[in-house]
């Protein structure tokens, strides 16, 4: 496991890995150099790659970390296709992002490795203090290139819930002996799985970026913005070479009798342009599970045990587990948990695994009752998030501070919000799609896909639908109107939280879509005014050290 910056000791505090940009690059690496793991949100980062691109990349730092990527030509041809000097002016749509799929989805992976080695190579930048990196099982294609992206940037512990992750602790072992990995797909609303095949080697050996797939939204305009600046423009205003190093990895050409990897999908064959002559070092794995139940099954095999796990209750923000039986809501809508649903901790210290408790833990005296517990810590969410390196939008961070100290702050456990089946914590602030009116008044549209799950078509080819898409598109795919009920999209939502939501049609922006746990006292100590803090604020109350601090 990693040690934190300052001792041989497990770290007492993970910060949690929210949302889409808001557990960023910055605030993970304030966390790091504070002594605990900073760890970045792993979801969607390639759409976040090419839209900070597309607004300018205003200080550089994008830039800078493609600049050190192991393959150039690489990060030249995405710098190529999507960088805009200057930004793109008001109101212009973001070029279509290329969804990941079983077929035709290469330059989606190549993003997605890209966008992911930037965050981590951003959060390890200038010091030696450990990151790690959050997944969501539930968006399967996206793990295998995003764990790779990670990997070459030398990331140090990979989180993974939303699902059951016993297959990561040997994808990454394989993925950093640049090998080919098979991700079984469930394909819904059958028993039938779909092995998907990533091969590292294939996508470092691709020569140029091939066909853009585009959105498949279907809407106006779509795929047409960002087009300044794009493909074969040259305005890349890319920065000098840095010369900081990645895992010591070494890119010389292969011998001819080498033999190339060469994916088992529609990837191109690898070229013999790649080869790294240094082994990539192995990411420690934490398994996020709600129960010590997942917890022992995972313990029990060689091959899915993991180095850590996340105890995570339902107060946790964002995405939770269902209660365990069947659903009962109570009087605002929201699951009804019970007994069955706490963590039997004496069972979970029998593993004799670390383990951190997630969930209502951020509070000095909740810290040492885990600790107590047998706990090496607790990982903390909510307070990483309105603190002031967070990647949430500046007003939308204060404004949930003000309605927090105001006392008319509410998060709902959502039963319906996700497109993914979990209860999703919904916190509701006026202009947001928590409101009624804003959410009614919102077109629906799919041009992102994370959430998408692959279905078998009545032609028999792989297919894919969200419930959060159009009714009637939905409906066509053989999907139930019912389940479209209360959707909202999150991936749309997430990134406009981040700051960086589309411009659709008819002059609309995309509204933002806010979580957060449901457990915000740590407020009253962190901003009792509703005013800014840091994130090392955090580290120093949560740890007891925010005294001794200010007396020096």
């Amino acid at each position: 496991m990693p040690k934190s910056a300052t001792s041989e000791e497990l770290p007492e505090i993970i910060q949690g890995g929210m949302g889409v940009g808001v557990s960023g690059w910055r605030l993970a690496k304030a966390v790091s150099r504070a002594g605990q793991l900073g760890v970045v949100s792993g979801t969607a980062l390639d759409a976040l790659l090419t839209r900070r691109l597309q607004s300018g990349d205003p200080g550089g730092e994008v830039r800078r970390a493609l600049a050190a990527f192991p393959v150039p030509e690489l990060a030249d041809a995405v710098l190529d296709r999507f960088y805009v000097e200057g930004g793109l002016v008001p109101g212009e749509r973001f070029r279509a992002q290329p969804m990941l799929r079983v077929e035709r989805g290469e330059l989606a992976e190549l993003l997605t490795v890209l966008g992911n080695f930037v965050e981590v190579w951003l959060a390890k930048e200038g010091h030696r203090a450990p990151v790690g990196i959050n997944y969501l099982e539930k968006i399967q294609l996206a793990l295998a290139p995003g764990l790779f992206g990670a990997i070459l940037a030398g990331v140090d512990c990979v989180l993974v819930g939303a699902g059951v992750p016993g297959h990561v602790p040997e994808l990454t072992r394989q993925l950093t002996r640049m090998r080919p990995v098979s991700i079984r797909l469930r394909l819904e609303g059958t028993e039938e799985d779909y092995v998907h095949t990533f091969d590292p080697a294939a996508v470092l050996g691709r020569t140029r970026l091939g066909t853009d797939q585009g959105c498949q939204c279907g809407g106006p305009g779509g795929g047409q913005g960002g087009r300044r600046g794009g493909e074969g423009s040259g305005c890349r205003g890319k920065p000098a070479q840095d010369t900081r190093q990645v895992q010591d990895i070494r890119i010389t050409p292969l011998a001819p009798t080498a033999r190339v990897l060469q994916s088992t999908t529609a990837h191109p064959p690898a070229t013999p342009v790649t080869g790294i002559t240094t082994p990539l070092r192995r990411p420690h794995v934490l398994a996020i599970v709600s129960l010590p139940l997942l917890a022992g099954y995972l313990a029990r095999d060689e091959a899915t045990v993991p180095d850590g796990f996340v105890i995570e209750t339902h107060g946790a923000g964002g995405h939770s587990a269902p209660p365990r039986g069947k659903w009962q809501l109570d009087a605002r809508g929201e699951p009804l948990y019970g007994p069955r649903d706490h963590p039997d901790l004496a069972k979970m210290a029998k593993i004799n695994i670390p383990f951190w408790l997630a969930g209502g833990t951020a509070h000095p005296q909740r810290l040492a009752a885990a600790r107590a517990l047998g706990a090496a810590g607790v990982q903390v969410g909510s307070a990483f998030a309105l603190c002031e390196e967070s990647g949430l939008q500046p007003g939308l961070r204060q404004a949930l501070r003000n309605r927090a100290h105001a006392q008319q702050l509410k998060v709902r456990n959502d039963p319906k919000a996700s497109p993914a089946a979990f209860p999703f914590k919904v916190a509701e602030v006026p202009g947001t799609l928590s409101d009624p009116v804003v959410r009614t008044a919102r077109r629906r549209v799919c041009d992102l896909g994370y959430l998408r799950a692959p279905y078998r078509t009545a032609g028999g080819a792989i297919g894919y639908r969200c419930p959060a898409e159009p009714e009637a598109a939905y409906r066509r795919k053989g999907g139930s109107a019912s389940d479209t009920e209360g959707r909202l999209c999150l991936c749309n939502g997430l990134l406009a939280t981040a700051g960086l939501g589309q411009r659709q049609p008819r002059g609309q922006d995309e509204p933002p879509v806010l979580t957060l746990g449901q457990d915000l006292d740590f407020l009253s100590d962190l901003s009792p005014d509703g005013g800014p803090y840091r994130a090392i604020e955090v580290v120093r109350w949560l740890t007891g050290t925010r005294e001794a601090a200010r007396a020096h």
